[in-house]
């Protein structure tokens, strides 16, 4: 069957994921609700969000619907669940995709360093300029100035002679 995922939301009380999307077939408009089970407080989103989308009866209408999304829905369940209001939950949402410049990212473990660097990574392919974008162009060439001293570091003045 093809359909077209159009919105897809969260229902708190009982908890589901609710899908609208398009049958290509009949081009009608319908609603998906997928229950969510086995969720509590302290469940990891990033598992459940792949394990709905991996469940054979929910796959072929999820195929269309990005995981950091289904991940992002769950967070707001697992907020709801906690107690917290939307907008916190939306603002905790955001400070945990944000990358922060002066985060010291050899301090992490290797769950978050993985995490930060698959959000790192899904905000490269949003901002890559590629071959069908109107604004594309092949070999771009940039001089920078090189009016200023540039600053020197202590390994760059070391002698070869040390190796």
């Amino acid at each position: 069957m093809m359909c077209t995922a159009k919105k897809c939301g969260i229902r708190f009380q009982p908890p589901a994921i609710i899908l609208i999307y398009e049958n290509e077939m009949k081009e009608k408009s319908r609603q998906r609700i997928m229950p969510v089970r086995n969720f509590s407080k302290f469940s990891d989103c990033s598992r459940a969000a792949e394990q709905l989308k991996n469940n054979p009866r929910h796959k072929n209408y999820l195929e269309q619907v990005p995981l950091r999304q289904l991940e992002k829905l769950f967070s707001f369940l697992r907020g709801y669940l906690w107690g917290q209001s939307l907008a916190e939950t939306m603002e905790q949402f955001k400070r945990e995709t944000t990358i922060d410049p002066e985060e010291d990212l050899n301090k992490l473990d290797d769950k978050e360093l993985a995490k930060r660097k698959s959000i790192m990574d899904e905000l490269f392919e949003k901002n890559q300029k590629k071959k069908d974008d109107p604004n594309f162009v092949y070999d771009i060439e940039v001089e920078f100035p090189q009016d200023e001293q540039l600053q020197s570091c202590g390994w760059d003045t070391e002698s070869a002679d040390e190796f």
